[in-house]
């Protein structure tokens, strides 16, 4: 069956939670047998790329500004696979929604499926009003006119079943764990030493709530240090404004993007990973911690607590000075923090395997199963 993915930025991933769903669900569904094609962006994948581990790629333009981007590529890709034989288009996020429609009206016979991540209009200092609007109208279309929706957290499936009193289906995102065969000498590169820093791999966006993760670690008396992960979404004053409230502080480093075994080597020498969103889809990066065994602290938003369950540990979002007796509770206290470690990745296993999750995404196709 012919499968293509509409929404991403492309693949390999580079950065965000889409293209890592995007990048596993795909790869994992060519090896179940699937023809699968993902639409990519030339500034986010080279367009001499036409292959990924079985998944066929397809490059098309983009306007690429903050506004435009995410619309003229999907309208771009929705116009192209037109043309295409095209068993099931496969929308991601409430944006690139908006346009499932065509699909819907030009090529009746194709199965559309929707994967509702993150609820984008509630990122208010990321996007203007009207932005916002045509968010909530993608959400609509998506909701409404998908033969199938997907949703990866519980929150979201009682959202729209209450909402638009639809059924839907559940399935959660996974956590992908690289292999360390290839070390790394990314944390001799960083001047880190195993189990002394904090990390949090994130992008560099308001809602995320780095800033307050910054003042709650700046009161801390510690060596430890807080390693930032992660870049700029066309959120450059935000980024500026991190780097200017950490700069008298050389313990709070700011790494860029990393991905690969260099993010593996991180994780994996963490002492804690914090995630201290204000709003969140169902974060990969969250996932991924608890897959590597790192112990970990994240705001008290619903979709955070739906993932680490008892886990973990949590604090009151945006307050500060909870975070920063949060943290320094978890740094005094290494033997109760490393209890949770082993509860945690059995619960990977067991909810967030790639495995499960691809089997359950091929029912919602109407395929056979692994």
């Amino acid at each position: 069956m012919r499968i293509y993915f509409i929404g991403q930025k492309g693949i390999p991933t580079k950065s965000g939670g889409v293209e890592k769903y995007v990048e596993a669900l795909a790869t994992n569904l060519v090896k179940n047998g699937q023809e699968v094609f993902v639409y990519t962006r030339p500034y986010y994948t080279n367009r001499k790329l036409t292959e990924y581990q079985g998944v066929k790629l397809i490059s098309r333009p983009s306007c690429p500004t903050k506004h435009l981007d995410t619309f003229t590529h999907t309208l771009v890709c929705t116009l192209d696979v037109l043309f295409r034989r095209a068993d099931i288009v496969h929308f991601q996020a409430i944006g690139p929604a908006s346009l499932l429609w065509i699909v819907k009206i030009f090529k009746p016979k194709t199965k559309v499926i929707f994967t509702f991540h993150c609820q984008n209009y509630q990122h208010n200092k990321k996007w203007g009003r009207l932005a916002r609007l045509y968010l909530h109208l993608g959400e609509i279309i998506g909701c409404r006119l998908a033969d199938e929706v997907i949703t990866v957290s519980r929150g979201l499936t009682s959202y729209v079943k209450e909402k638009y009193g639809r059924e839907v289906n559940y399935i959660p995102n996974g956590a992908n764990v690289v292999d360390d065969s290839v070390n790394s000498d990314i944390l001799s590169q960083l001047g880190l030493e195993s189990q002394k820093y904090i990390l949090v791999v994130t992008r560099l966006v308001r809602h995320k709530g780095l800033h307050c993760l910054i003042r709650a670690f700046q009161k801390l008396d510690t060596d430890s240090k807080l390693v930032i992960v992660g870049d700029e979404a066309y959120t450059e004053d935000y980024a500026s404004q991190l780097i200017k409230l950490s700069q008298n502080d050389p313990r709070i480093i700011f790494t860029g993007e990393r991905l690969g075994n260099d993010l593996a080597q991180l994780f994996r020498g963490a002492r804690l990973f914090v995630q201290p969103s204000e709003s969140e889809g169902l974060s990969i990066a969250l996932l991924e911690a608890m897959a590597y065994g790192v112990p970990v602290l994240v705001s008290d938003i619903p979709a955070n607590l739906e993932v680490i369950g008892d886990c973990g540990w949590s604090f009151r979002s945006s307050d500060v000075d909870d975070l920063a007796a949060k943290l320094r509770e978890c740094l005094d206290n290494p033997d109760r923090t490393s209890q949770f470690v082993e509860a945690a990745q059995r619960r990977i296993k067991a909810e967030y395997n790639w495995h499960d999750i691809t089997n359950r995404t091929l029912q919602i196709y109407g395929l056979s199963q692994v």
